[in-house]
């Protein structure tokens, strides 16, 4: 089965703040960073231990943000943001722009997925997604099909 979707569009504030969670969720042990700055505070009592682990996640929040917003600024990351229309198999995701161009991407390329409350976010790597918004999709049954190729892949639990 080959599930064609709509022409779909990832606008770009909603793409630095889906990749600026993602980021969050698969590096969340930098948390663990702040907190152990934080407990300094019982070795040598000073408030700028807080106030060097808020600036600390401060300055970590920043570092990714700007990174993010690059790429919706670079040529490169152009493409991130043009209309697409998929054309999603078993085998592969065909990415088009229009009829005759097309970027085929292998599943196996896929890092990981997520079902969301009412989108798929399939993660390539840290600084491209693929979102792809349920209204998009023409019936129940492709959504339904998508979804049973992410578990058969493993990309999704």
């Amino acid at each position: 089965m080959i599930v064609k979707t709509r022409n779909y569009r990832l606008e770009k504030k909603q793409y630095i703040s889906m990749a600026l969670k993602n980021i969050l969720r698969q590096q969340w042990w930098v948390s663990l960073i702040v907190v152990a700055i934080c407990l300094f505070y019982f070795w040598i009592p000073s408030i700028w231990w807080f106030i060097a682990a808020v600036v600390g996640a401060g300055l970590y929040l920043l570092f990714w943000w700007i990174q993010f917003y690059g790429v919706t600024q670079l040529e490169q990351g152009k493409r991130l943001f043009e209309k697409f229309s998929y054309e999603i198999s078993s085998q592969q995701i065909v990415m088009k722009i229009n009829a005759r161009e097309g970027m085929p991407m292998k599943w196996d390329q896929i890092q990981s997925a997520q079902i969301k409350k009412d989108a798929f976010l399939l993660i390539v790597n840290k600084a491209q997604l693929i979102h792809l918004p349920f209204k998009i999709f023409n019936t129940e049954n492709e959504r339904k099909f998508l979804s049973s190729v992410l578990k058969n892949k493993g990309l999704v639990k």
